[in-house]
């Protein structure tokens, strides 16, 4: 069943060991077959050099594990939220990655300052609220996904492809597995960059040079030459 799908979907987990995103099992991707309703994810705690396609689970919208050898990932629950949540989404990545964790256990908003981070993400990634003690005795993974969904209520999930779960760690999302792990690796860069961007402003901070978010024009700039009807980054089909 979704055979493609499952390669995709593993050969989507394969990418966050490479690009450096996960350290052991702290992670895991999935994809969406929007017509059937059904998910494939990465199995808990499967060590990566383990991990075949045909070991990708299945699961339908509401949880339920339709085929598999192994169980689903534990964030499962967090990864279907957001399918449920943003129709428009077709990948969900979470990792561990240090630079955004870092972020995400200072529960700060990662600010955009240049145009490396405009090129992919329209505007700051928003770090969510922390968590309820009852939303964390509860469905704990379930409420993480729908904390991230809050988050976006005023936002466009795809012009702002991720998010930091606040003491926890980053998601992010695409049209696809792949564009979703894409966009969790740029996010850990411009994570770094931000932190560095930071630094030296403290450094410097008896000057009169201080860091500030990119100015709007040059944002706007950046951000639509790749993406919206109007976008003239890469090779015209």
């Amino acid at each position: 069943m979704l055979e493609q799908l499952k390669s995709v979907v593993y050969k989507a987990n394969m990418e966050l060991p490479k690009h450096k995103l996960v350290t052991f099992t702290w992670g895991n991707v999935s994809g969406i077959d929007r017509e059937r309703g059904l998910v494939v994810i990465k199995p808990s705690g499967v060590n990566y050099e383990k991990l075949k396609p045909e070991d990708m689970v299945v699961v339908d919208l509401e949880g339920k594990k339709i085929e598999g050898n192994y169980k689903p990932s534990t964030d499962t629950p967090t990864h279907l939220a957001l399918y449920n949540k943003f129709i428009e989404i077709g990948g969900v990545v979470h990792t561990h990655s240090p630079w955004a964790t870092s972020f995400a256990q200072a529960k700060r908003d990662i600010v955009a300052y240049g145009t490396t981070h405009s090129d992919y993400f329209y505007g700051n990634i928003p770090c969510t609220r922390a968590m309820t003690d009852e939303e964390i005795i509860g469905d704990y993974e379930y409420n993480t996904g729908i904390i991230i969904a809050e988050t976006f209520k005023d936002k466009n999930p795809m012009d702002v492809p991720a998010a930091l779960v606040a003491n926890h760690g980053p998601f992010a999302w695409g049209k696809d597995p792949m564009e979703a792990v894409h966009n969790a690796a740029v996010l850990e860069q411009v994570a770094m960059m931000a932190y560095y961007t930071e630094a030296i402003e403290h450094i410097w901070s008896s000057n009169t040079t201080q860091a500030h978010p990119i100015p709007q024009k040059l944002a706007d700039k950046h951000y639509y030459r790749k993406h919206g009807p109007d976008a003239y980054y890469g090779q015209i089909n």
